[in-house]
């Protein structure tokens, strides 16, 4: 044999030595690193917030809450059960309140007359129609109030569905998907917020009523995007303020967007005849969208609304979930949110005097040293108080004082913005407003 094979064989083994070394060390380390619990039968514990809801982290901060305000000797303010009709006044446990907690903003909840159209329509239909609409649940009144919703905006069609909330939730959970983009005021309702989330879009927010930030993130975002939808409210419900629609408009039409505008508390109080932030703005009802509302604030029934032209109504009757498998609207709920539109259009003084009263209730506040944030004078007036425990000591001071009206606290605004909510109806009086003002003052 050769030097040289001699060596070749010598190399040869040393590399498979060296190979087989480094295979063992491999190993070992494998072995090292696997999870000992593979060769038993023993499983690693699953967390009890993951299976008992008495565990998870909204309870807990709902139980938090509650045992603070019993230690301050402060009863719980919400779920109180009112033992009559609701309006500017109220009686809970047989004890009279003014009354500031309600929508009733023209006082059509408990009209006879929206109560005799509830009352006709059950003898009439009973009081479910028993199905969907597509299938046998359609009836007259149904279309009526459909027809008389898009008049009131100059638009071609209207559909009514049973819950407000769902309303845009369905909507925009519908129309909407992955490939588009939904922009909204970050003081948005929580309902515009599930729909958009529902419907995979990206979302995005831009500062409250900003409509040049808006701009500018249509500007960097739109074409990134097939469908785009601006979401704003006609009337902020927590903050009692007003957008200009104008601007929302021609923003929405420079960049070839859909707008749509929920309605819920504009509806009875914008306008010189109560018809909304169209008819405040002087604006043809066809420069928006989608008109979106509730049936359950001004027009004393439940359920929202959808109007527009006539290819989106169509659409979502026939394809959103919220509509498409769900009963139709009962002919009790249906018919007095008509009888009340009826009353709305007839008789416009109730919403001059809502607007007076509303606007006397934001001078005296304000003169009063109350910081009423963003509030316009129109039907809602804030009361911010600076943190969840005054808020809730200040409603309790009010509500020993004769006087109803809720806190709004943390989650639902941010802490150092909680408030006290004033909701006012047209058949408030001067002295029930003095009566609180004074009695705010006292409590602080």
């Amino acid at each position: 044999m050769s030097a040289r094979s001699l060596t070749d064989k010598l190399k040869d083994k040393l590399i498979q030595q060296t190979l087989e070394h480094k295979l063992k060390n491999a190993a070992a380390t494998q072995v090292k690193s696997v999870n000992p619990l593979q060769f038993t039968s023993e499983k690693p514990a699953i967390p009890e917030h993951w299976y008992r809801f008495d565990k998870q982290p909204n309870f807990l901060q709902m139980q938090i809450i509650q045992k603070g305000g019993e230690k301050f000797g402060l009863d719980n303010p919400f779920f109180r059960v009112h033992d009559q009709l609701a309006g500017a006044t109220t009686e809970i446990a047989g004890i009279q309140y003014i009354n500031f907690a309600s929508y009733n903003y023209l006082g059509l909840s408990g009209d006879p007359r929206v109560s005799l159209a509830a009352k006709q329509a059950i003898d009439k239909y009973g009081t479910s129609v028993s199905a969907s609409r597509l299938v046998s649940g359609e009836r007259p009144i149904h279309r009526e109030l459909e027809t008389a919703i898009a008049n009131i905006y100059g638009v071609d069609d209207a559909v009514v569905m049973v819950s407000g909330h769902a309303t845009n939730v369905t909507t925009i959970g519908h129309l909407f998907g992955a490939n588009d983009l939904i922009l909204h005021d970050e003081l948005i309702h929580n309902s515009s917020m599930v729909g958009a989330q529902l419907s995979g879009a990206k979302r995005l927010s831009f500062p409250h009523n900003d409509y040049a930030a808006l701009d500018k993130l249509l500007n960097e975002q739109r074409h990134a995007y097939e469908k785009v939808l601006i979401v704003i409210e006609g009337l902020y419900s927590m903050d009692g303020d007003v957008p200009n629609l104008p601007e929302f408009i021609a923003i929405k039409q420079k960049h070839q967007a859909f707008l749509m505008v929920d309605e819920a508390h504009s509806l009875g109080v914008l306008g010189d005849k109560g018809l909304g932030i169209r008819e405040h703005f002087s604006i043809d009802g066809k420069a928006v969208d989608i008109w979106m509302g509730t049936l359950s604030k001004t027009l004393a029934s439940c359920g929202g609304y959808i109007a527009g032209e006539s290819a989106l109504v169509e659409q979502l009757k026939f394809f959103a979930p919220g509509f498409l498998y769900s009963v139709g609207m009962p002919p009790q709920v249906a018919a007095p949110a008509l009888a009340a539109l009826t009353i709305l259009q007839q008789e416009p003084e109730r919403t001059e005097r809502l607007k007076h009263l509303s606007n006397y209730f934001l001078v005296k506040a304000k003169a009063a040293g109350i910081n009423t944030g963003l509030s316009q004078g129109v039907a809602i007036i804030a009361a911010i108080t600076g943190s969840s425990m005054s808020a809730v000591r200040l409603s309790h001071a009010l509500f020993a004082k004769g006087i109803n009206v809720q806190p709004i606290i943390y989650p639902g605004v941010p802490e150092k913005n909680a408030r006290l909510r004033f909701f006012i109806c047209c058949d408030h009086t001067e002295a029930q407003i003095d009566q609180t003002i004074e009695a705010y003052c006292q409590a602080m």
